[in-house]
């Protein structure tokens, strides 16, 4: 079957799942069977789907059951997924759709009861055999992202002393806006993401190789020309720059709301130094930092406007400013109020180019799917967002965090809403009769990986001839 071309042509050989000579490169875990009459599953960081022997009485037989990967930052720990129809077991916890952790010596059965399913015992392995010149970085995508745009770095420089990463032309942009504003032209301009003083900034080109990895990595992520374009036009930092004053200056945030520096023009919450909408804020009163645009708002329990996003649990403060009355003429520290947005108040006219894990041709394929059905984009999420809030549809691979509460009314950020039309628009097709595709995609077979598959990301030959818009089917009858 064409689909093995994302691992391997053939499903691996359960006799020789343990043996040395069959093992894949990264090899970094494995499940050690309790009966050793079966082999032990190895866990690869190129793999993370194990498809093993479920039952004793399906010998030869092997299921894609579930998926392992390791947490970043945490090398003595894992995230388990289950991909089965049915319900596994992790360290006696039922486990349906959801995600769990997991450490050494953990024990999964690969079914809802251990009776007639196998059990596992999860195992770190040492990788002796590992190449030592060959260093593997792994790095949350997130993490790698700029806090101005909330896309990947391009042309990533570093700010001190923070040292916390933007685009260059983001910052740029952003460096000569607080000089444009600020009264004090000698004065440093503030971190856009910590507020502290920035004392230097310069290009970073060990960030920069990470930045160009992880895009041949995730070609998805690449922007479009007309965006690369417009950053390089702002970017400014050419070599290491000297801003502001060079003085013995703390790392700490230099703010306190009961000094007599409140009315000092500075202060990065406009309510700490003016009422807007019937509000000031009070001495010592708990603020909130926008993970947008890095400026501060009170923390509000009591106004109907919402101040964090519901499907990743980040401030941002552009609707609460809006309610206010509270635009960038008087603090350039706000946040477009297009960037946090109830969902039924957003209008979609074009697919996010991250639809579909980034898989252009599947993007193609719904676009005419749409085209084809009469309706405009922005009528068939409406009709799908209908049907999430009746709960017609499962959530579970929704990827957004509160999935119960979420409805149409809900406050989310841009990020969070792309992940939302992404998740409407695979129950779109997965739920389209296969007669009502466009013609070169109806006899496409579907990949044995599904959404999950890696190799769709960087074999244009393979994303195109199979289907990806389906679920892991690897190793089922």
């Amino acid at each position: 079957m064409d689909a093995g071309e994302c691992s391997t042509s053939q499903p691996p050989n359960p006799a020789s799942a343990s043996s040395p000579a069959s093992s894949s490169s990264g090899v970094w875990a494995k499940l050690v069977p309790s009966d050793p009459a079966f082999p032990e599953v190895e866990v690869a960081e190129d793999d993370a789907v194990v498809c093993s022997l479920v039952a004793p009485a399906a010998a030869g037989e092997e299921v894609a059951w579930c998926e392992i990967r390791r947490n970043a930052g945490a090398p003595s720990s894992a995230t388990i997924r289950n991909l089965s129809s049915d319900a596994i077991i992790v360290d006696g916890t039922i486990v349906k759709q959801e995600a769990v952790d997991i450490k050494p010596g953990s024990e999964i059965v690969s079914g809802p009861q251990k009776e007639g399913h196998l059990v596992y015992t999860f195992e770190i392995t040492a990788a002796k055999d590992q190449d030592k010149n060959n260093v593997k970085i792994v790095l949350d995508i997130e993490n790698a992202k700029c806090s101005i745009c909330l896309n990947l770095w391009h042309d990533v420089v570093t700010v001190a002393p923070c040292l916390h990463n933007f685009c260059n032309g983001c910052f740029s942009e952003w460096l000569r806006r607080s000089s444009s504003k600020s009264r004090d032209k000698s004065q440093s301009a503030a971190c856009p993401q910590c507020r502290t003083a920035v004392q230097s900034v310069g290009r970073n080109h060990f960030l920069h190789n990470i930045e160009e990895a992880i895009l041949q990595a995730f070609s998805s992520l690449q922007r479009s020309d007309e965006e690369i374009a417009l950053l390089e036009s702002y970017a400014s930092v050419k070599s290491n720059i000297v801003l502001g004053k060079q003085k013995n200056q703390s790392r700490k945030r230099p703010f306190s709301r009961s000094s007599d520096e409140t009315n000092n023009a500075n202060l990065p919450c406009p309510q700490c130094r003016n009422e807007f909408g019937g509000f000031r804020c009070s001495p010592g009163a708990v603020h909130l930092q926008c993970d947008g645009c890095g400026g501060m708002m009170p923390a509000r329990s009591n106004v109907s406007i919402a101040q964090k996003c519901l499907g990743c649990d980040k401030s941002f403060c552009g609707a609460y400013w809006c309610s206010q009355g509270v635009n960038s003429s008087h603090c350039s520290l706000i946040c477009n109020q297009e960037t946090f947005k109830m969902i039924s108040q957003r209008h979609t006219s074009r697919l996010p180019d991250t639809v579909h894990g980034g898989n252009p041709y599947e993007k193609d394929i719904t676009e005419r799917c749409i085209q084809q059905s009469g309706k405009t984009l922005q009528a068939v999420i409406s009709e799908w967002t209908s049907k999430f809030d009746n709960m017609e549809i499962d959530r579970s691979r929704l990827q957004l965090n509160n999935l119960d509460t979420i409805t149409s009314r809900t406050y989310i950020c841009n990020l969070c809403y792309n992940k939302f039309i992404d998740f409407l628009l695979y129950w779109y097709r997965v739920s389209m009769p296969r007669n009502l595709l466009p013609p070169d995609a109806v006899n496409r077979e579907s990949c044995w990986y599904g959404f999950m598959c890696r190799t769709q990301h960087h074999r244009p030959d393979h994303a195109k001839k199979l289907n990806h818009v389906c679920r892991p089917t690897r190793g089922n009858p």
